[in-house]
């Protein structure tokens, strides 16, 4: 196995805010994210001489900042650090602006990976998350992308969100097949405090908690129609193409997160940047309850052995399976893989 960190970059900027997104974000200004990226690139210092083999631009929006910045940021991490050059470089984009030329800079700079971020292919959805872009945008940001020579393209998608209809997931699988991409990212919306949808969650038109199950449960079996095999609780790839930066985090292989309000977990240590660029201790990482949390959210699960107790009212109900010596949940068992976590550590 691979054990080359990951750096993480956090790129807090965006237009608007998603009625239901509780990520550190402000309002993009172009002299905010310049001096931003001066801050990020001085922070590289630190931990001169770390080698990773992958690299993340997440957000708020990355792809909101020049390509230029970008750039720069990229440069500067590849003269302070090690960075191999077979690196898998992530960049997350939204479709609503048109990326045909930042695409084709991105791939002069190395970035071979791009998240879209989709979460429905039907409008009235995603107005209702407050997203502009329509499918055709979408489809569009995938054809340009290829187009630039990146091929390696996962989509966003949110299951259980406002207005969203069984018909509608079908109509988004629908695209999604069409679209030919390499990865999905599926999650269930949860509404979390400090957040427009929290104050309005009475008013939403959300789907009931058995519907969003079965939704679920859909989405595994119609991804796996299309090719796609469930690695990870929320995430699907196609052969040889789950997103090696974000697995890093499950198997609790180092990695580092520069920015505000990014994570790291370095030399065995948990620690992230405040709003003000403070890191704050978070204590020691890498224990065995977290590899028992963190491993239980792939398919291929954990040795048997780190567990205690007795796992065959599990495997009776259907919510875990064997296999050789490893334990893993189904995705019956994904969907209440919180409370079975907290009653086996």
């Amino acid at each position: 196995m691979n054990k080359k960190a990951g750096l993480y970059i956090h790129i807090p900027f965006c237009r608007n805010k998603c009625p239901y997104c509780d990520f550190y974000s402000v309002k993009y200004e172009k002299e905010l994210a310049e001096k931003y990226a001066k801050q990020v690139i001085e922070e590289f210092e630190k931990y001169r001489g770390a080698e990773f083999d992958t690299v993340y631009f997440g957000g708020g929006t990355p792809s909101i900042l020049e390509p230029q910045l970008i750039s720069n940021i990229l440069h500067s991490a590849r003269k302070v650090f090690k960075i191999d050059n077979h690196s898998e470089i992530t960049i997350e984009c939204n479709p609503s602006k048109n990326l045909s030329e930042d695409f084709k800079r991105y791939a002069e700079f190395g970035i071979n990976r791009i998240s879209l971020g989709m979460q429905s292919a039907v409008k009235n959805e995603r107005l209702a998350l407050g997203r502009t872009a329509g499918k055709e945008d979408v489809a569009k940001a995938i054809f340009d992308a290829r187009n630039a020579g990146i091929t390696n393209i996962s989509l966003d998608l949110m299951i259980g969100t406002p207005k969203q209809t069984f018909d509608g997931l079908n109509e988004t699988f629908d695209f999604i097949k069409e679209m030919d991409v390499t990865h999905i990212s599926a999650y269930m919306l949860k509404i979390e405090e400090n957040t427009p949808f929290y104050k309005l969650q009475n008013k939403l038109d959300l789907p009931d908690e058995d519907s969003v199950s079965d939704m679920y449960l859909k989405t595994v079996d119609a991804l796996s129609d299309m090719g796609f095999h469930q690695y990870e609780v929320s995430n699907f790839a196609k052969p040889n193409f789950e997103s090696r930066h974000n697995t890093k985090y499950w198997e609790l292989i180092p990695y580092l997160g520069i920015g505000k309000s990014a994570h790291s977990f370095w030399n065995g240590r948990r620690f992230y940047y405040d709003e003000g660029f403070h890191i704050i201790d978070d204590g020691a990482g890498g224990g065995e309850d977290e590899q028992i949390m963190l491993g239980l959210r792939l398919s291929k699960g954990i040795k048997k052995s780190l567990i205690k107790r007795d796992l065959t009212p599990y495997i009776k109900a259907g919510y875990m399976k064997e296999n050789g010596e490893n334990i893993s949940f189904t995705p019956k068992g994904f969907l209440v893989s919180n409370t079975i976590i907290s009653e086996l550590i």
